[in-house]
Protein backbone atom coordinates (compact mmCIF):
# COMPACT_ATOMS: atom_id res chain seq x y z
CA UNK A 1 0.00 0.00 0.00
CA UNK A 2 1.49 3.18 -0.82
CA UNK A 3 1.73 6.73 0.77
CA UNK A 4 -2.07 8.02 1.55
CA UNK A 5 -3.01 12.05 2.53
CA UNK A 6 -5.58 12.07 5.49
CA UNK A 7 -6.94 14.31 7.64
CA UNK A 8 -8.97 14.46 11.06
CA UNK A 9 -10.88 17.28 12.65
CA UNK A 10 -9.58 17.95 16.35
CA UNK A 11 -11.19 20.48 17.80
CA UNK A 12 -12.51 21.75 15.01
CA UNK A 13 -9.62 22.30 13.08
CA UNK A 14 -8.37 20.06 10.50
CA UNK A 15 -4.92 18.09 11.07
CA UNK A 16 -3.83 16.54 7.96
CA UNK A 17 -0.93 13.85 7.86
CA UNK A 18 0.53 11.28 5.68
CA UNK A 19 -0.30 7.63 6.52
CA UNK A 20 2.47 4.88 4.91
CA UNK A 21 3.52 1.11 4.88
CA UNK A 22 0.41 -0.28 6.95
CA UNK A 23 0.64 -3.77 7.14
CA UNK A 24 -2.37 -6.68 6.69
CA UNK A 25 -0.61 -9.34 8.73
CA UNK A 26 -0.53 -7.20 12.06
CA UNK A 27 -3.47 -6.14 13.70
CA UNK A 28 -1.10 -3.81 16.07
CA UNK A 29 1.92 -2.82 14.10
CA UNK A 30 4.47 -0.77 15.50
CA UNK A 31 3.98 3.01 14.84
CA UNK A 32 6.82 5.30 13.30
CA UNK A 33 5.61 9.09 14.19
CA UNK A 34 7.91 11.46 11.89
CA UNK A 35 7.68 15.08 12.87
CA UNK A 36 8.71 17.85 10.22
CA UNK A 37 10.32 21.48 11.55
CA UNK A 38 9.45 25.22 11.70
CA UNK A 39 7.92 26.17 8.35
CA UNK A 40 7.82 22.99 7.18
CA UNK A 41 5.58 19.88 6.20
CA UNK A 42 5.52 16.55 6.45
CA UNK A 43 6.65 16.25 2.36
CA UNK A 44 10.17 16.91 4.44
CA UNK A 45 10.12 13.04 5.10
CA UNK A 46 9.02 11.88 1.61
CA UNK A 47 12.71 10.52 0.77
CA UNK A 48 12.33 8.83 4.09
CA UNK A 49 8.53 7.42 3.46
CA UNK A 50 9.35 6.09 0.15
CA UNK A 51 13.26 4.38 0.98
CA UNK A 52 10.70 2.42 3.57
CA UNK A 53 8.11 1.50 1.34
CA UNK A 54 10.92 0.31 -0.26
CA UNK A 55 11.78 -1.80 1.97
CA UNK A 56 8.58 -3.47 3.03
CA UNK A 57 8.76 -1.28 6.30
CA UNK A 58 6.77 -3.36 9.25
CA UNK A 59 5.88 -0.14 10.69
CA UNK A 60 3.15 1.90 10.57
CA UNK A 61 4.06 5.50 9.55
CA UNK A 62 2.20 8.76 10.33
CA UNK A 63 3.91 12.23 9.38
CA UNK A 64 1.77 14.55 10.56
CA UNK A 65 1.54 18.32 9.20
CA UNK A 66 1.79 20.17 12.85
CA UNK A 67 -1.16 23.05 13.04
CA UNK A 68 -0.25 25.96 11.06
CA UNK A 69 1.98 24.07 8.57
CA UNK A 70 1.53 21.88 5.23
CA UNK A 71 -2.16 20.87 4.47
CA UNK A 72 -3.00 21.59 8.42
CA UNK A 73 -4.86 24.62 9.64
CA UNK A 74 -3.76 27.54 11.35
CA UNK A 75 -5.70 28.70 13.73
CA UNK A 76 -4.50 31.67 15.74
CA UNK A 77 -3.54 30.23 19.38
CA UNK A 78 -0.66 28.61 21.43
CA UNK A 79 2.15 27.66 18.75
CA UNK A 80 4.06 26.25 22.03
CA UNK A 81 5.99 22.87 22.07
CA UNK A 82 3.66 21.89 25.02
CA UNK A 83 0.57 22.65 22.15
CA UNK A 84 2.21 20.79 19.17
CA UNK A 85 3.08 17.90 21.67
CA UNK A 86 -0.90 18.15 23.16
CA UNK A 87 -1.85 18.13 19.30
CA UNK A 88 0.13 15.17 18.56
CA UNK A 89 -1.25 13.00 21.70
CA UNK A 90 -4.63 14.28 20.32
CA UNK A 91 -4.19 13.11 16.72
CA UNK A 92 -2.64 9.36 18.21
CA UNK A 93 -5.68 9.12 20.62
CA UNK A 94 -8.04 9.88 17.42
CA UNK A 95 -6.50 7.51 15.61
CA UNK A 96 -6.46 4.84 18.39
CA UNK A 97 -2.31 4.76 18.53
CA UNK A 98 -1.53 3.80 22.27
CA UNK A 99 2.48 3.62 21.98
CA UNK A 100 4.71 5.32 19.04
CA UNK A 101 8.13 5.76 18.33
CA UNK A 102 8.48 9.57 17.54
CA UNK A 103 10.84 10.91 15.19
CA UNK A 104 11.52 14.70 15.24
CA UNK A 105 13.81 16.64 13.04
CA UNK A 106 14.69 20.34 14.28
CA UNK A 107 11.75 22.02 15.69
CA UNK A 108 10.04 19.03 15.56
CA UNK A 109 12.94 17.35 17.51
CA UNK A 110 11.70 19.57 20.34
CA UNK A 111 8.56 18.22 19.97
CA UNK A 112 9.33 15.07 20.67
CA UNK A 113 11.04 15.78 23.55
CA UNK A 114 8.02 17.43 25.09
CA UNK A 115 5.69 14.55 23.81
CA UNK A 116 7.80 12.05 25.39
CA UNK A 117 8.03 14.13 28.55
CA UNK A 118 4.09 15.01 28.83
CA UNK A 119 2.81 11.33 27.54
CA UNK A 120 6.11 9.44 28.82
CA UNK A 121 3.70 5.82 28.44
CA UNK A 122 2.89 6.93 24.88
CA UNK A 123 6.08 6.85 23.83
CA UNK A 124 8.16 3.52 22.69
CA UNK A 125 11.62 5.21 21.41
CA UNK A 126 13.04 8.71 20.71
CA UNK A 127 14.88 9.45 17.76
CA UNK A 128 16.30 13.57 17.60
CA UNK A 129 17.66 14.91 13.81
CA UNK A 130 18.99 17.49 13.96
CA UNK A 131 17.11 19.01 16.48
CA UNK A 132 16.30 22.12 18.15
CA UNK A 133 16.10 22.36 22.14
CA UNK A 134 19.69 21.31 23.00
CA UNK A 135 21.51 24.15 23.43
CA UNK A 136 21.04 27.94 22.63
CA UNK A 137 23.09 28.00 19.29
CA UNK A 138 21.45 28.81 16.01
CA UNK A 139 21.62 30.56 12.78
CA UNK A 140 21.64 34.51 12.66
CA UNK A 141 18.40 34.33 10.45
CA UNK A 142 16.50 32.41 12.58
CA UNK A 143 17.51 35.11 15.47
CA UNK A 144 16.29 37.78 12.94
CA UNK A 145 13.03 36.25 12.46
CA UNK A 146 12.28 36.50 16.58
CA UNK A 147 12.87 40.15 16.00
CA UNK A 148 9.81 42.11 16.84
CA UNK A 149 8.33 43.48 13.57
CA UNK A 150 8.66 40.09 11.63
CA UNK A 151 5.10 39.18 11.94
CA UNK A 152 4.48 42.79 9.88
CA UNK A 153 7.43 42.12 8.04
CA UNK A 154 7.32 38.26 6.18
CA UNK A 155 3.96 39.03 5.06
CA UNK A 156 5.02 42.55 3.51
CA UNK A 157 7.52 40.51 1.53
CA UNK A 158 4.94 38.14 0.72
CA UNK A 159 2.81 40.98 -1.03
CA UNK A 160 5.67 42.46 -3.29
CA UNK A 161 6.76 39.59 -4.22
CA UNK A 162 10.18 39.56 -2.78
CA UNK A 163 9.89 36.24 -0.74
CA UNK A 164 9.22 34.48 -4.30
CA UNK A 165 12.00 36.18 -5.81
CA UNK A 166 14.43 34.31 -2.47
CA UNK A 167 12.32 31.08 -3.05
CA UNK A 168 13.25 31.20 -7.08
CA UNK A 169 16.66 32.34 -6.07
CA UNK A 170 17.13 29.05 -3.86
CA UNK A 171 15.45 27.01 -6.19
CA UNK A 172 17.48 28.03 -9.33
CA UNK A 173 20.42 27.83 -6.78
CA UNK A 174 19.77 23.87 -6.60
CA UNK A 175 19.79 24.12 -10.29
CA UNK A 176 23.78 24.38 -10.22
CA UNK A 177 26.72 21.79 -10.25
CA UNK A 178 27.02 21.61 -6.53
CA UNK A 179 27.23 18.50 -4.25
CA UNK A 180 24.46 16.17 -4.07
CA UNK A 181 24.18 17.72 0.40
CA UNK A 182 24.09 21.07 -0.69
CA UNK A 183 21.33 21.12 -3.75
CA UNK A 184 19.19 18.91 -1.27
CA UNK A 185 19.50 21.58 1.26
CA UNK A 186 18.52 24.14 -0.61
CA UNK A 187 15.53 22.48 -2.39
CA UNK A 188 13.83 21.94 1.49
CA UNK A 189 15.07 25.47 2.42
CA UNK A 190 13.15 27.07 -1.18
CA UNK A 191 10.21 24.49 0.27
CA UNK A 192 9.91 26.05 3.89
CA UNK A 193 10.97 29.63 2.87
CA UNK A 194 7.85 29.14 -0.10
CA UNK A 195 5.35 27.73 2.57
CA UNK A 196 5.56 31.39 4.61
CA UNK A 197 4.03 33.15 1.09
CA UNK A 198 0.28 31.84 3.12
CA UNK A 199 -0.46 33.99 5.58
CA UNK A 200 -1.66 31.36 7.85
CA UNK A 201 2.26 29.85 7.54
CA UNK A 202 3.84 32.93 8.43
CA UNK A 203 1.89 33.42 11.29
CA UNK A 204 2.47 30.31 12.91
CA UNK A 205 6.20 30.90 11.86
CA UNK A 206 6.56 33.72 13.99
CA UNK A 207 4.56 33.13 16.49
CA UNK A 208 5.98 29.06 16.82
CA UNK A 209 10.10 30.99 16.83
CA UNK A 210 8.81 33.59 18.86
CA UNK A 211 8.30 31.32 21.36
CA UNK A 212 11.72 29.58 21.12
CA UNK A 213 14.05 31.83 19.99
CA UNK A 214 15.43 35.08 20.80
CA UNK A 215 17.90 37.57 19.66
CA UNK A 216 20.68 35.63 21.49
CA UNK A 217 19.68 32.10 20.26
CA UNK A 218 17.28 29.19 21.37
CA UNK A 219 15.55 30.55 24.70
CA UNK A 220 14.13 26.66 24.93
CA UNK A 221 16.05 23.90 25.96
CA UNK A 222 15.42 20.19 27.31
CA UNK A 223 19.31 19.28 27.86
CA UNK A 224 18.57 19.30 32.08
CA UNK A 225 16.01 17.04 32.06
CA UNK A 226 17.80 14.59 28.98
CA UNK A 227 18.83 12.30 32.11
CA UNK A 228 14.84 11.81 32.44
CA UNK A 229 15.56 9.50 29.01
CA UNK A 230 17.16 7.06 30.89
CA UNK A 231 15.67 3.76 29.89
CA UNK A 232 14.28 4.87 26.92
CA UNK A 233 15.91 3.71 23.42
CA UNK A 234 17.39 7.33 22.19
CA UNK A 235 19.35 7.81 19.11
CA UNK A 236 20.30 11.12 17.64
CA UNK A 237 21.14 11.75 14.20
CA UNK A 238 23.16 15.18 12.84
CA UNK A 239 24.65 17.02 9.85
CA UNK A 240 28.25 17.88 10.66
CA UNK A 241 27.83 20.55 8.20
CA UNK A 242 24.56 21.35 9.86
CA UNK A 243 24.10 25.52 9.34
CA UNK A 244 21.16 25.92 11.10
CA UNK A 245 22.00 24.37 14.77
CA UNK A 246 25.77 23.33 15.61
CA UNK A 247 26.63 19.80 15.52
CA UNK A 248 28.13 20.41 18.93
CA UNK A 249 24.83 20.28 20.13
CA UNK A 250 24.51 16.47 19.24
CA UNK A 251 28.08 15.62 21.04
CA UNK A 252 26.25 17.59 24.57
CA UNK A 253 22.81 16.00 23.92
CA UNK A 254 24.02 12.13 23.46
CA UNK A 255 26.64 12.62 26.55
CA UNK A 256 23.42 13.77 28.56
CA UNK A 257 21.12 10.95 27.78
CA UNK A 258 22.35 7.49 28.91
CA UNK A 259 22.87 4.49 26.78
CA UNK A 260 21.89 6.97 23.78
CA UNK A 261 23.18 6.37 20.02
CA UNK A 262 24.67 9.29 18.50
CA UNK A 263 24.91 9.11 14.47
CA UNK A 264 26.56 12.05 12.46
CA UNK A 265 26.45 12.18 8.81
CA UNK A 266 29.91 13.79 7.80
CA UNK A 267 28.47 15.22 4.45
CA UNK A 268 25.18 16.46 5.20
CA UNK A 269 23.71 19.55 6.18
CA UNK A 270 20.37 20.48 8.26
CA UNK A 271 18.36 17.64 6.37
CA UNK A 272 20.59 14.05 6.77
CA UNK A 273 17.64 12.19 6.21
CA UNK A 274 16.83 14.46 2.87
CA UNK A 275 20.39 14.26 1.95
CA UNK A 276 21.22 10.08 2.77
CA UNK A 277 17.57 8.45 2.91
CA UNK A 278 19.16 5.17 2.63
CA UNK A 279 21.60 5.56 5.23
CA UNK A 280 19.11 7.09 7.59
CA UNK A 281 16.54 4.60 6.83
CA UNK A 282 18.88 2.14 7.53
CA UNK A 283 19.67 3.17 10.71
CA UNK A 284 16.21 3.75 11.64
CA UNK A 285 15.58 0.55 10.98
CA UNK A 286 17.91 -1.08 12.57
CA UNK A 287 17.57 0.90 15.41
CA UNK A 288 13.96 -0.30 16.22
CA UNK A 289 14.51 -4.36 15.31
CA UNK A 290 17.67 -3.96 17.69
CA UNK A 291 15.76 -2.11 20.77
CA UNK A 292 12.83 -2.96 23.01
CA UNK A 293 10.05 -0.34 22.86
CA UNK A 294 10.81 1.76 26.50
CA UNK A 295 8.42 1.85 29.42
CA UNK A 296 8.40 5.05 30.34
CA UNK A 297 5.85 6.44 32.65
CA UNK A 298 4.72 9.29 35.12
CA UNK A 299 5.91 6.51 37.88
CA UNK A 300 9.33 6.14 36.51
CA UNK A 301 10.18 9.58 35.88
CA UNK A 302 8.68 10.84 39.45
CA UNK A 303 10.97 8.54 40.81
CA UNK A 304 14.04 9.96 39.07
CA UNK A 305 13.45 13.42 40.04
CA UNK A 306 12.83 12.58 43.29
CA UNK A 307 16.35 10.28 42.89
Amino acid sequence: MGTTRRAVTLHGHRMSYLEACPTASADEPEVLVLLHGVAGSSSTWQPVIDRLEQEGCPHLVIAPDLLGHGESAGPSGDFSMGAYANGLRDLLAALGHKRVTVVGHSLGGGVAMQFAYQFPEMCSRLVLVSSGGLGRGVSPTLRLAALPGAGVVLPLLARTGLLGLGVSALRAAAALPLPPAEKVSLVEYSRHVGSLTERAHADAFVDTIRGVIGPSGQRVSGTDRLYLTEGLPTMVVWGRRDPIIPVGHAYRASALMPGSRLEVFDGSGHFPHCDEPERFVDLLTGFCATTEPGEMSAAVIGAKLVG
